[in-house]
């Protein structure tokens, strides 16, 4: 055998080679990223050319070879051997079958020893073509127990939030979770979900803390970054709830205002108001109260709210007491200007007036966008979709995106790009697809295959979704893929994780396209049925349509409903 350095171009491929599939480009942008930054570390295995020929065949190699090409080398080197009689295939093929890939423990080894001599996190990157948060889990390895690192070099590995739940505790607990669930002779495989639950703690976030580092030293708290947390945000948090309250009550009661009180949460997170206290919803007068307190997240929230006047003592026959030296007070009886009855009948009159102009005054694109805006911050709106855990009521809720609308002289004056964060954070909050009462019905999910939900679904290759599914739905997952079930539900659920680890896969049922049976009986649940029945109406229709042709709802089935949503949109 001879080494001998040669042009790869000049170098041919090999009929006789055993891999004919094409590699993924995953790991050819890893192989090419390798060798521009250290080179080519095996030669490949050439021989020379049978029929008398002075070109040399490539017995092993041949993704080396094509990728050195991709990286512009001039020359690499190469060992030579002799021809083999049957052109190479047995040493192509059993060179293919002895590789085998390094698993996750060792591969974060040698990361650690890149990072002793000197290495950065984005050079190792780099030069693996991985993305930084990949070296970054990797290393949270070295938190974790040695016990659990010689099963994770069998390949049973935990998903990313396990293996961090798992690294951010204590070895000591690790070790007493580790007896109870480490794999046996009867089940070999773990079940790190059950493994994540016993380490799981609740995390305290110092972005929701308002105490400062004086508070923090003084009771302890020690801030832990969350390294896969978003740039932009502080990620720091601790699992000392106990401090983390206690540090934020004393931050109430040193910040307390003259009229304030430090009241307790609710079962669903609403202040406990003392007695006869009416919460105030609108602008505090000086003469209100103050009350603070810690939601459910551990977060100070404070709200204003008002006691009844006091009632001055009446006197036998029902009059109020004078006291010594205090002049009688005059009553007189004034009728208001408008009685309640009155007040009602303006309501009524105002009704039907903003509906009647609503339904034929020519109004702007945007300017129809932000009143539906400021309609969902109505004091008769309920709104319970689950996006910050609570429900909303008007003004109290969602009031707080049709106030970006405003400015500071209170008049309803706006640009687009307001608008169009007003109106996304509108539909964040309003549109839900939870399995619960706060669940948005179908148009939630016509809405997802509008905009393109579909894109944004997490990876739910996972042992806690795969583990809901029947036999044949997992087996069925199994289809597009090199997994092949197996006899035990739980070997296919097992291999089917291991296969995603690294990819993403998308159960059919999550996806967004509506059933076309459903949006039917939607739509013909909600079909207009009354027509306007005077001639003012129907001489402003062009006004609300234009040119366009208004088909009844029913006529539409569920893929040209979700398309002409997409034609609005856009």
């Amino acid at each position: 055998m001879e080494l001998k350095f040669i042009d790869p171009r000049a170098l041919k491929e090999n009929p006789d080679k055993a891999r004919r599939s094409k590699s993924s480009p995953q790991a050819d942008a890893l192989l090419l990223a390798t060798i521009r930054t250290v080179g080519i570390v095996q030669p490949p295995v050439v021989a020379s050319e049978m029929n008398g020929g002075n070109g040399y065949v490539i017995d092993a190699g041949h993704r080396r070879v094509k990728q050195a090409i991709a990286a512009g080398l001039e020359e690499i080197a190469v060992l030579v051997t002799e021809r083999a009689e049957d052109g190479g295939a047995m040493r192509s093929l059993a060179e293919t079958l002895a590789h085998e890939q390094l698993n996750p423990v060792d591969q974060w080894r040698a990361i650690e020893r890149l990072v002793a001599v000197g290495w950065t996190e984005e050079a190792i990157a780099v030069a693996l073509a991985l993305p930084v948060r990949q070296i970054r889990k990797l290393r949270l390895l070295a938190n974790v127990l040695p016990a659990m690192l010689d099963h994770m070099t069998k390949g049973d590995m935990p998903n990313e939030g396990q293996l961090r739940t798992i690294a951010s505790a204590a070895l000591d607990e690790q070790k007493e979770v580790w007896k109870k669930h480490k794999p046996s002779k009867a089940d070999p495989q773990v079940s790190w979900w059950s493994v994540a639950q016993g380490l799981q703690k609740t995390r305290m976030h110092a972005r929701d803390a308002s105490f400062g580092d004086d508070l923090a030293q003084a009771y302890g708290i020690a801030w832990v970054e969350d390294l896969f947390a978003p740039a932009d945000e502080d990620s720091r948090y601790t699992t000392d709830v106990e401090a983390f309250l206690g540090a934020q009550q004393e931050w109430m009661s040193n910040h307390l205002p003259k009229r304030g009180a430090i009241v307790e949460a609710g079962q669903y997170g609403e202040p406990k108001l003392p007695p006869k206290a009416e919460r105030v919803y609108g602008k505090a007068t000086k003469s209100d109260h103050t009350a603070m307190y810690l939601d459910r997240e551990g977060k100070v929230q404070s709200v204003a709210y008002r006691m009844p006047e006091a009632k001055k003592p009446k006197g036998k026959n029902g009059e109020q007491t004078v006291a010594d030296g205090e002049d009688a007070p005059i009553v007189v009886n004034t009728r208001p200007d408008v009685t309640r009855k009155g007040m009602e009948m303006v309501g009524d009159l105002r009704t039907d007036a903003l509906h009647e102009a609503l339904s034929r005054a020519p109004i702007e694109d945007d300017t129809l966008m932000a009143l539906l805006v400021l309609a969902f911050a109505g004091q008769n709106v309920t709104v319970a979709s689950g996006a910050r855990d609570i429900s909303y009521y008007g003004a109290a809720g969602l009031g707080e995106h049709a106030a970006r609308l405003f400015d500071q002289d209170g008049k309803l004056e706006f640009d687009m790009d307001t608008l169009r964060v007003a109106v996304r954070s509108l539909l964040i909050d309003v549109l839900s697809c939870r399995e619960n009462r706060s669940a948005s019905g179908v148009v939630a999910r016509v809405a997802g295959d509008v905009v393109g939900a579909d894109n944004f679904l997490v990876n739910m290759g996972t042992d806690e979704f795969l583990s809901c599914l029947s036999r044949p739905a997992l087996e069925a997952s199994c289809k597009d893929t090199s997994v092949l079930p197996r006899q035990r539900v739980k070997d296919t659920r097992a291999a089917l994780v291991e296969h995603f680890r690294e990819g993403r896969f998308v159960h059919p049922t999550a996806l967004f396209a509506p059933d076309p049976e459903k949006l039917a009986s939607w739509l013909k649940k909600n079909e207009v049925t009354e027509q306007p029945d005077d001639e003012g109406a129907a001489e402003h229709q062009d006004d609300l349509t234009g040119d366009a042709i208004v088909e009844p709802a029913h006529d539409h089935d569920g893929d040209n409903f979700a398309e002409g949503f997409r034609e609005a949109a856009e």
